[in-house]
């Protein structure tokens, strides 16, 4: 009889994976004990696991006993931000490229320096009409330099003061040789984003690349940026200025509805929260709610 194959060791991510399933279920708190019986994972091995999720405020430890912490909820709350943006961007980005025949992109930023794409409605050609490898795609999941990309600026000229420090403090380092890599100058385009609510992208990510981006935000900063991409002049995005402005204000009255006023006097009553009401939402079940399908 030929001998069974060696089973391979689970990696700390797969057993941070089995511990963190452990509170599926609806207990929103559970001691070492059921740790390692819901988990499968030795004492020795649940226990370590617990203390450096303890640590990464992933779970909260209280007495003998743990539970879902605050990281584990800002994360999801991310996430499931980031998928209703998608939800309610996607017909009009779609909408925006049938309208412009330019590529469109949503964008958020990350940690201020960066910005990733969150979505994409269609394809770049190459100047004779055909696409080519030499074409700049960038694709959904892709991160760029904020400060080389419309999108970024358009987010950093209505944001926080403290992610224009920091990508300052990062440095503007230059993608292609039209990307501003100095301060005093990247900040005074910052200040007509401003005014205008429209940042431009002069070949300063890709060469021969144009973008026009718009932040999407209601009275307060901006939570992403929609983008128009083309190769050739920039006078060919400055006639989809309008069209890119209104795809941007659907996006957000979709996203937010009627506005924050009308939304709290049509929220159902909710019951006060009582002396022992006051613990964490088990994380594993929130996260199958309705914003994450």
């Amino acid at each position: 009889m030929a001998p069974e194959a060696a089973v391979a060791p689970l990696s700390l991510l797969e057993k941070a994976e089995k511990v963190l399933a452990a509170f599926d279920g609806g207990r929103g708190r559970l001691s070492l004990t059921d740790v390692i019986h819901r988990s499968g994972l030795s004492r020795t091995s649940a226990h370590r696991i617990l203390d450096q999720l303890v640590q990464l405020r992933w779970l909260d430890r209280e007495g003998r006993d743990y539970r879902l912490g605050l990281r584990m909820l800002e994360h999801g709350g991310l996430a499931a931000h980031h998928n209703r943006l998608v939800r309610a961007a996607t017909p009009h980005l779609d909408a925006l490229h049938e309208a412009t025949g330019k590529q469109v992109h949503l964008y958020v930023l990350d940690g201020a320096t960066d910005v990733v794409c969150l979505e994409r409605s269609g394809s770049l050609p190459s100047s004779s009409g055909e696409r080519t490898d030499r074409t700049p795609q960038v694709r959904v999941g892709a991160r760029l330099p904020a400060h080389a990309t419309a999108a970024g600026k358009a987010m950093l000229a209505f944001g926080d003061q403290a992610d224009i420090e920091r990508v300052l403090a990062a440095g503007l380092a230059p993608r292609t040789a039209r990307t501003v890599s100095r301060a005093s100058v990247f900040c005074s385009e910052l200040s007509r984003v401003r005014t205008s609510g429209l940042a431009y992208d002069r070949e300063e990510s890709f060469p021969g690349l144009v973008c026009v981006a718009v932040p999407l935000r209601g009275a307060g900063r901006a939570v992403a940026a929609v983008s128009l991409s083309s190769l050739g002049p920039q006078r060919g995005l400055e006639h989809q200025e309008a069209r890119l402005r209104a795809a941007a204000r659907a996006i957000w009255r979709d996203l937010h509805g009627p506005g924050r006023a009308a939304r709290f006097a049509q929220a159902p009553d909710v019951a006060p929260m009582g002396p022992g009401d006051r613990t964490l939402p088990n994380m594993l079940t929130w996260v199958r709610q309705d914003s994450w399908m």
